[in-house]
């Protein structure tokens, strides 16, 4: 089996003038290609860290994170900034929606940045809005959505400049069980239709089935990895 993500040694603390807090402890972790991981654990146990650095959002004290193939820490700034925005589709907790911007603006901005011309990105943006079930709501302005819709628009912004890897950090905390259902539903598909290689962060044990593996995380350590055979 092919690994999307392999992470070795992975190391990471946080430092005050006060005291350092070590969040990750030698992290060893493979993602396997086209497959849907849910990372799970207690609060404060380093699952946003570790999937922060699996993203290239933050990067770790030691050890390695290759992604595709390519090692993070062999990549310049600007490389990695260029990785990212073509590979990897980042799910924030909060939804980060643009709140000056209608939905299919918001959509179109990881296009944008790599630098496709506007109308072409309103076009794909807007293709995507439909495949999430808004097609409906391309104009709307963020605050206009129920809180699932702006999820799914969230997840279609990420998933617009066809990321090989989607990373989510509590895609359903904030939603209602149905409605988180549903948006784990859409995930899924999605990570069976377009062959997306899934890392989600989750607290909610109701929606676990939908995971190929749970890797189980405590005090900065993968501790017992599940195979669900969802």
């Amino acid at each position: 089996m092919t690994s999307a993500i392999t992470c070795s040694n992975i190391t990471k603390s946080f430092k005050t003038k006060e005291v350092e807090t070590l969040a990750l402890r030698g992290i060893e972790l493979d993602v396997i290609k086209g497959e849907f991981l849910m990372l799970v654990g207690p609060s404060g146990c380093g699952k946003t860290t570790l999937i922060s650095i699996m993203a290239g959002i933050l990067h770790q004290d030691a050890g390695n994170c290759t992604v595709q193939g390519q090692c993070y820490n062999q990549m310049t700034h600007n490389e990695l900034l260029d990785f990212r925005a073509k590979n990897v589709g980042f799910i924030f907790q909060s939804f980060n929606l643009i709140p000056t911007l209608s939905v299919v603006e918001n959509v179109a901005i990881p296009l944008i940045i790599n630098r496709i011309e506007r109308h072409d990105a309103i076009k794909q943006a807007a293709q995507m809005v439909e495949k999430v079930g808004l097609g409906d709501r391309l104009d709307s302005a963020p605050n206009q959505l129920s809180g699932g819709q702006q999820q799914r628009i969230a997840i279609a912004r990420a998933l617009v400049h066809n990321p090989s890897i989607l990373i989510c950090d509590e895609p359903t905390s904030s939603l209602d069980h149905s409605t988180g259902v549903k948006i784990l539903e859409l995930m899924r598909s999605i990570n069976k239709d377009m062959k997306t290689t899934c890392v989600v962060v989750t607290h909610d044990a109701r929606i676990y089935q939908y995971a190929d593996r749970i890797a189980h995380m405590d005090d900065g350590m993968i501790t017992d990895i599940t195979h669900n055979g969802a």
